[in-house]
């Protein structure tokens, strides 16, 4: 989330709908790994307040007095006859049921004063009221913005900041939950609230008297004398204003509001509809024989599902065994099942979830087009890929140009795969040898990969304990960016008992952020893929003291296999990747030195340069003494043989040409459905992917394939004419790699400059400084895709 991601990357915020929340809200977007090769959120408002609403009461926005504040506002604007009437006038049920009403707001956790979320205590009780009240809340503050408004900072940005931030959190700790902790209760009343939310959105992006206020710093002689953090944050909120309707009137505006809070509607049905369906497919297995191949871990999940259903005796040795659309089930079948027919009839499964029945996704993508196209053209763009290019780097011209160098770059060799492939399996006399599939790839790939590298990838799981990888990944970011990580459990709350909790402390041993880790798949309750997401951004207006920042806080969250009987969590080689990658996204986040909290750490970067460092952390995980601090045999402590480790690094761009051209699929109809699809046309979405799958495909997809309908990333997820930003900040993560290699990877003290040099520019500045002024800040000169190219041994072919 690779999803997947996140990322969760959950969740969550839709482009431009509105000023600043949509700045902070981008960043909720679940910063994810790409998807797998096989894997794959209005009504009209006032403009302004009814006059005769007094202003709201004055309550610290971290205070145990936050509803009694409410409840006073309440009995004062509703009825404000009551406020002049002596108590014994109400009768003593009336009391009696204000101040149930208000015992309930003051014991609602979500109201409450905290450093870290009550994860363990919120429940879908708390949503309906604890988000009104919130909302409530924020109106009263937002109007006294709105009356009180001055071109400065203390009058603008602050109050502006804690509005925002608090909604950031209050919101994005109940989205998490849905994402990791879902049920029919949580999800029924996020819906209820999610239009009042998207509401206040649009209520506060659409708000003239700050949208002015912004221009005015802009126009003012002290423009020049701020810092270049303060001006990015001025610079954004006026282009994202424009983008969210600000500029429109009337008709227009209502219009486009009601747009918003149907995409927000669609998005979150569309992934329901996924999580939904991948649930919903179980296939239940006993004859051994018809997953003959099938590792001893994948049995032993498969098995454990099993018991999880209801079959008491289930045994990885005995069964029976339950096989899923989870990521970990599903890959194990594809690549390791001997049985042709159940693997197609599992990857049929997987490419056709959510397109039929109750949960097609099918009417709800044409919507979510056909509104996107409606809302670029309100805002007098062409297209939307041109409303999400707006805050981006690229521009469509330069994402397209860049997906056509790589594609001309991968196609032989992807073609090539598939001949060493048919070849391969003629050998080995198999009868699909002359017509292999989609469900046929995966499963020679690795039989390919055993023989010619060998390598098994079940057999490397032993070396790849969880406990054994998150310490060499902690020793890592020691010796990179000089930090410790240390375990925090109990300091905070948790959502379910698998999760850890982290201190990252700096060279003196001071605290500098915390964050949360999920790694086990949950199928019942947590969907797909895996991601990163801040809890806590970086800010100093929302010290505690009012002298150093609020401390960064972030959670990364995986679907990889959990542990089995008495042995601990054993990883495939792609788990330890992602485990890297969303760390590598956590570290921008938690070691952002910026106090600016609008454009602290993951906050304001432009979205195509997002995933550098995440990608840039999965490179140490074919370095040498990185992976031999990390591959150790779960029972035996035998380190991972000098031999195993050079087939390993040999193995890296196996297949290259093929990954690669399941990305740029991927990003192509994304782009292509945003820019020059017509929605309710003669051509449907599937004939757009048949269409990009012609160039980027060597086996076309199936005609039935429906793998738009769970693309969670561009219809539920931040990444709308976006999924380019994978490839685009893949050539910045390879290329800030080679820097190090430039400096010399066996050299220790070299490694340690550049990895300061990193975090000093690439982790610290966060979205205060334009993300390619920050690149070359590091590496002394703009980005090449020679470095990616090279990693991916496809050098020699896009000179040819």
């Amino acid at each position: 989330m690779r999803h997947i991601l996140k990322l969760h990357v959950r969740k969550r915020a839709l482009l431009a709908s509105l000023l600043i929340f949509n700045m902070l809200m981008a960043t909720r977007v679940i910063l994810s790994r790409s998807v797998h090769p096989l894997l794959l959120k209005r009504t009209p408002f006032l403009r302004s307040a009814p006059k005769h609403l007094p202003k709201s009461q004055s309550c610290p926005l971290w205070s145990s007095s936050f509803s009694f504040c409410l409840s006073l506002h309440k009995s004062a604007t509703t009825n404000p006859s009551l406020s002049s009437r002596p108590c014994s006038s109400l009768s003593a049920t009336a009391m009696a049921s204000s101040a149930s009403v208000d015992e309930a707001l003051e014991a609602n956790p979500l109201l409450q004063d905290f450093d870290f979320p009550p994860f363990d205590v919120v429940d879908a009780k708390h949503v309906r009221p604890g988000i009104r009240a919130l909302l409530k809340k924020l109106e009263g503050d937002l109007e006294e913005l709105e009356r009180t408004v001055e071109p400065t900072w203390p009058k603008l940005v602050v109050p502006l900041e804690k509005i925002v931030d608090r909604l950031t959190v209050v919101w994005g700790l109940v989205n998490h939950l849905k994402s990791v902790k879902d049920s029919s209760e949580l999800r029924s009343a996020i819906e209820e609230v999610q239009p009042e939310k998207v509401k206040f959105q649009l209520r506060l992006g659409q708000s003239k008297p700050i949208y002015n206020a912004f221009k005015a710093i802009l126009e003012s002689p002290d423009w020049q004398t701020l810092t270049e953090a303060r001006k990015r944050i001025v610079e954004s909120q006026i282009k994202e204003a424009v983008l969210s309707g600000v500029s429109l009137e009337d008709d227009k505006r209502d219009n486009f509001n009601k747009i918003q809070q149907e995409l927000e509607r669609l998005s979150h049905k569309f992934e329901e509809n996924v999580l939904d369906a991948t649930k919903k497919f179980e296939k239940l297995v006993t004859d051994k024989n018809e997953i003959e191949g099938l590792p001893a871990t994948s049995l032993g999940m498969a098995a454990q599902t099993a018991l999880s259903k209801g079959h008491e005796n289930a045994t990885a040795e005995n069964g029976p065994w339950t096989i899923t659309l989870d990521g970990p089930s599903f890959l194990s079948v594809m690549q390791h099942a001997r049985n042709r027919s159940l693997r197609e009839e599992i990857y049929r499964a997987y490419v056709t979830r959510a397109s039929s029945g109750d949960l097609d996704n099918t009417a709800i993508i044409d919507s979510i087009l056909k509104l996107r196209l409606e809302k670029a053209k309100l805002l007098n763009y062409n297209n939307y890929a041109e409303v999400s290019m707006a805050t981006k780097m690229a521009t469509v011209e330069k994402a397209e140009e860049l997906l056509e160098k790589l594609r001309s770059a991968s196609w032989n060799a992807a073609v090539q795969d598939m001949e060493d492939l048919k070849n391969f399996s003629k050998s080995k006399d198999a009868p699909e040898a002359y017509d292999l599939n989609h469900w046929d790839t995966s499963f020679w790939s690795e039989r390919l990969r055993e023989s010619k590298f060998d390598i098994n990838e079940e057999e490397l799981r032993p070396y790849f304990s969880l406990p054994k990888v998150m310490d060499g990944l902690f020793n890592l970011a020691n010796i990179l960016f000089g930090i410790n990580v240390e375990p925090a459990d109990g300091l905070a709350p948790v959502w379910n008992n698998d999760v850890r909790f982290y201190c990252i402390k700096d060279s003196s041993g001071s605290p500098i952020a915390y964050f949360y880790f999920d790694p086990y798949t949950r199928p019942s309750e947590k969907r797909g893929g895996a991601w990163m997401d801040e809890v806590l951004a970086r800010s100093h207006v929302l010290s505690r003291d009012g002298a150093s920042a609020r401390l960064p806080v972030a959670h990364m969250v995986c679907n990889q296999t959990p542990p089995v009987g008495n042995k601990p969590s054993l990883m495939t080689f792609r788990e330890v990747e992602t485990v890297f990658h969303e760390f590598g996204h956590a570290l921008q986040h938690m070691l952002t030195k910026q106090d600016e909290g609008l454009v602290a750490g993951i906050r304001g970067i432009e979205w195509d340069a997002v995933e550098l460092p995440s990608q840039f952390m999965e490179n140490w995980c074919y370095h040498r003494d990185t992976l031999m601090g990390i591959a150790k045999h779960y029972e035996t402590g035998e380190t991972l043989p000098e031999e195993t480790y050079k087939k390993l690094l040999a193995a890296r761009t196996f297949r290259a040409g093929s990954l690669s051209l399941r990305q740029i699929r991927f990003a192509s109809v994304d782009l292509k459905l945003h820019t020059d699809y017509i929605p309710g046309g003669s051509e449907s979405i599937f004939d757009v992917d048949r269409r990009v799958s012609e160039r980027t495909q060597v086996i076309p997809p199936l005609p039935e394939d429906r793998f738009l309908c769970g693309f969670n990333h561009i219809f539920a997820g931040g990444y709308a004419a976006g999924y380019y930003s994978y490839k685009w900040a893949e050539v910045l993560s390879a290329d800030a790699f080679s820097a190090f290699e430039d400096a010399g990877l066996d050299n220790s003290k070299a490694v340690k400059e550049t990895g300061h040099k990193f975090r000093e520019t690439i982790l610290a500045l966060g979205g205060g400084k334009a993300p390619l002024e920050v690149f070359v800040e590091f590496r002394g000169r703009e980005p090449s895709p020679e470095p990616l190219l090279r990693h991916n041994g496809l050098l020699a072919t896009a000179s040819a």
